[in-house]
């Protein structure tokens, strides 16, 4: 079976900070994009948008991106509340018309929608629900602590700051070195990228670290570290609960913080917000001691996204914040992530060495 060539629907939200799914489809599978419809940025390219991704068009209508021929249709937004807006459901219907499958990664099914479905079921096309979780989750019972790879999980100090974007610039690094690693994704992004994973902020609360437990689990079949996607933050006044189940949950042995330099409050890249980060020592602090209250885990290193710093100005970023922790520290799309990756086998040699003497 082919590879899906997709058109992205990212409309009214196309942007470096806003289109998480869409940035990142476009990142790790250009080859696989057509178009991207937003009205907003018709009519330049996603390098325009995005600084990245090269002349893939933005398009004004379903109707254009239909005509670059795509043969699936991918959700590349997640709207507040991840609901579907209603005058999306036409141009679902559009494509659907046009013999595409729909991606769809937001908290509301399209299998759920009567219409949709009817029209799928005629034309013979897939509505893809990325965000429904299994239905024979367990609940979590530290079996994700026996598993022989070293686990790694990102942890953040808010949303959408780059804890699935480093740990993907990590697993080819490692891989690269001759380090089996697995990429685990818990998210409706990574699921699209990778082809598997538990979308574990739509799991019922009493099993998210059951997701994340089997998910750990799944991922350290012939693997030497498993790199455990991170949602949220453990003080988001939102997510916290999402973040504290995948720590619980998947156990890790090792933990890598990622922190946008410019952020100064939670979630202050949609909108005002009221609760200031802490410097990241508090976050260091934070996560091992909550963390190791279920096993025994430590801050490897520290991934910053610089994407709005000139080269110098995310320099001395990832310097301070060398500084301020003591942990090495690099941005691993911008610059080399050697630093990370050296952390990460250092850790491994001396997890082999602490079994090895059990």
């Amino acid at each position: 079976m082919s590879d899906p060539r997709y058109l992205i629907l990212a409309d009214g939200d196309f942007s470096p900070m806003t289109s998480k799914t869409a940035n990142s489809i476009i990142r790790y599978h250009p080859e696989r994009t057509v178009a991207v419809l937003d009205r907003q940025q018709a009519g330049r390219t996603v390098q325009d948008v995005l600084g990245f991704g090269g002349a893939i068009p933005v398009v004004g209508s379903m109707r254009e991106g239909l005509a670059l021929g795509p043969s699936d249709v991918l959700i590349g937004i997640a709207p507040k509340g991840g609901q579907l807006p209603s005058e999306w459901r036409a141009w679902l219907g559009e494509a659907l018309d046009a013999g595409c499958d729909i991606w769809n990664g937001l908290h509301n099914f399209l299998t759920d929608d009567s219409t949709l479905v009817a029209k799928a079921k005629a034309k013979g096309r897939r509505l893809l629900d990325l965000r429904r979780p299994p239905a024979d989750l367990p609940i979590a019972s530290g079996l994700a602590k026996e598993v022989d790879p070293l686990v790694v999980l990102t942890v953040g100090t808010d949303c959408n700051v780059g804890k699935m974007t480093a740990q993907l610039q990590l697993t080819k690094k490692l891989n690269d070195r001759g380090i089996r690693t697995r990429f685990v994704p818990t998210g409706q992004t990574g699921i699209m990228i990778e082809g598997w994973g538990i979308a574990v902020d739509a799991v019922v609360a009493d099993f998210i670290a059951g997701a994340a437990e089997w998910l750990t689990l799944e991922g350290s079949k012939n693997a030497d570290v498993v790199l455990v996607e991170g949602q949220g933050s453990i003080n988001h006044p939102g997510y916290s609960g999402v973040t504290l189940g995948l720590l619980h949950g998947s156990c890790p042995d090792a933990m890598i913080l990622c922190h946008q330099s410019t952020r100064e409050y939670i979630g202050d890249y949609r909108a005002a917000a009221w609760l200031r980060i802490p410097p990241l020592t508090e976050y260091v602090r934070l996560y091992e001691s909550i963390g190791a209250a279920v096993h025994p885990t430590r801050v490897i290193g520290i991934s910053l996204n610089t994407y709005d710093l000139s080269d110098v100005e995310a320099r001395r970023a990832c310097d301070q914040a060398q500084r301020e922790t003591g942990l090495p520290v690099t941005d691993p799309v911008r610059f080399d992530p050697a630093p990370l990756v050296s952390a990460i086998a250092e850790e491994r040699e001396r997890y082999l060495r602490r079994r090895k003497a059990l």
